[in-house]
This record gives C-alpha cells, structure tokens and sequence, in this order.
C-alpha cells in the first residue's frame, strides 16, 4: 500500500517516518511487525524505547502481533530481545545455539528459561518444551558441526556444574543457593560436582557415598581428602 507523504511531513523525525509506515502496513492487512536490530549495533534500552514507542504511537498497533529479530554483534542480542518482550513484544526470532550469521542471532534457550525462570518480571510465559533444549541443541551441534563451548549458558557442559568448594557446599545444602533453575528442567539428567582442586569436603565425601566408599572414621576420611587434593 503506498504511504503518501505531504510537504509537512518534512519536519518529521525518522521514528514519525516509521510509525505512518507501519501503520499502513497494518491498516493493508499485515498481522506480524518485525523490527530487526540486523547489524547488532542497538542497545537494550534503545531498543526497548523503539518496540514501546512504536507500541504506543501507531493507532491500530493492537491489531498486530510485534516481533524482533536481533544480531549479537555486540553480545547483547538476548538482551535486546528480552527488552522487547518487557514492553510488549511477542514473537521473538532466534536461533539454538546462538546460530546465525556473524556472531549468531538470539540464543533460543536463552530466551526460553530467562522468560520462564523471572516470571515476576515478564509475566508471559512460551510454550517451548524446556525439556527438551538440551536435546536439541546436541542435534544442532552434531548436524552443523558447531560445538557448544563448555560454559555458554544453559546448553553448556559446564553450565550446571560447580567445582569450587564453598559452591559445592552450598548446592549440597539448598540447590536454589547457586542454582537459579533445575538442570533437569532444560533437559540435563541432573547438575554435576566436578571434583578438582577447588573442591571442598562436603563434596568430596559425598562423591564416595554415591560411588558405595566407605572409610573407617573421620580420620581415614581427612587423610583420603588430603591425597585426593594432592593429586587433584
């Protein structure tokens, strides 16, 4: 649909340009807005600022469902993303893994369970099996040949896993003190106390009562933990 433009008009800004856009795109039947941030250049908070501005100022905007497309040029893709959704956007275009040219789009798995784990902020919720990520994020990497780096979130091998001591106590005691969700919700078979030099105690004397080990009082236990950190 042609967007006639008066003398006026010259005067406008190019968010004013935008706005009698879109609204004629929708006005011709458009039901989904996507706004791209394609270059990743765009800040969270500018970017929240546009999709709410655009929300706000274009009349029939209720009649369309808006949605974001974001590059991570500048690590902050998700970011921006959820920023989004906080002002009312509702389709979200992103990618497993982060995939996607340059520096890859929005993490999907990312998006899902910040969406779901802060309920309080983003009061919507997505109907994405979360237990399945991580299912699928191993199919991705197998079928693309990508690897996942260890410590990216929620999919990475390391993702659930703490080897410091005093973290390993504290997971021990009361899971919610390190974790801030379930490994089991995004598909993982459960978290992991990596035993190393960092190690602690607790974690320690835990890892011989699954393996079935055990020692002869608390003395044969200190002098086990003290060969145990010697090697590790």
């Amino acid at each position: 649909q042609d967007v006639e433009f008066s003398p006026e008009d010259a005067g406008r800004s190019e968010l004013d340009y935008l706005c009698r856009i879109l609204e004629a795109v929708i006005e011709a039947g458009a039901r989904t807005i996507n706004i791209p941030d394609t270059v990743g250049y765009t800040m969270p908070d500018q970017f929240a600022d546009l999709i709410k501005n655009l929300i706000e100022r274009i009349p029939n905007s209720d009649k369309a469902i808006w949605s974001v497309h974001c590059h991570n040029d500048l690590g902050v893709a998700v970011a921006n993303s959820l920023a989004a959704v906080s002002v009312g956007a509702r389709q979200i275009e992103c990618n497993v893994n982060g995939l996607g040219e340059r520096a890859g789009n929005a993490s999907l798995e990312e998006i899902v369970m910040a969406v779901r784990t802060r309920q309080d902020f983003f009061k919507c919720d997505t109907r994405v099996d979360a237990t399945q990520i991580v299912s699928a994020s191993k199919l991705v990497s197998a079928i693309t040949g990508f690897p996942v780096q260890p410590n990216k979130a929620i999919v990475g091998a390391n993702a659930f896993a703490h080897e410091s001591g005093i973290h390993q106590d504290g997971v021990l005691k009361h899971r919610e003190t390190y974790e801030i969700m379930k490994a089991e919700d995004v598909g993982w078979t459960t978290n992991k106390l990596v035993l190393g030099k960092h190690s602690g105690r607790n974690a320690f004397k835990q890892r011989l009562i699954e393996l079935g080990v055990e020692l002869n009082g608390e003395e044969a236990m200190n002098a086990a933990f003290i060969r145990f950190k010697e090697l590790a």
